[in-house]
């Protein structure tokens, strides 16, 4: 299945149409299409061309990449996940401990000690 060229930064429905009308598609046309052949189309320099280009390249090879290794990269993103959640816990509980000691300090500074 071609991914729609829309998915590609900056490339919104007027640029697709544009893109259309001199036969770039999909990502992977644009990836194959020449910074010259952009050129040609209306709103794109040299410069934006070779942007897009480069984007769509992109683009595909991370979807490659993707498929490849789909099953492997979603257990480590959880593994990441945890490990941060863990760290938050921690410093959290760890902020709580200097919170109350810093209180405790400033009212026995200012004369506010409470006693029960």
């Amino acid at each position: 299945m071609k991914q729609s060229i829309k998915v590609v930064s900056g490339i919104g429905e007027s640029t697709k149409d544009a893109l259309a009308e001199h036969g770039i598609k999909s990502v992977a046309d644009l990836a194959k299409a020449s910074v010259d052949q952009l050129a040609a189309v209306k709103g794109f320099g040299k410069a934006r061309a070779g942007n897009a280009i480069a984007a769509a390249k992109a683009l595909l090879e991370s979807a490659k990449s993707g498929a490849e290794e789909g099953a492997k990269a979603k257990p480590a993103e959880e593994k990441v996940a945890g490990k941060k959640e863990k760290k938050k816990k921690k410093k959290k509980d760890k902020s709580k401990g200097k919170n109350k000691s810093k209180k405790k300090k400033n009212k026995k500074k200012n004369g506010k000690s409470k006693k029960k």
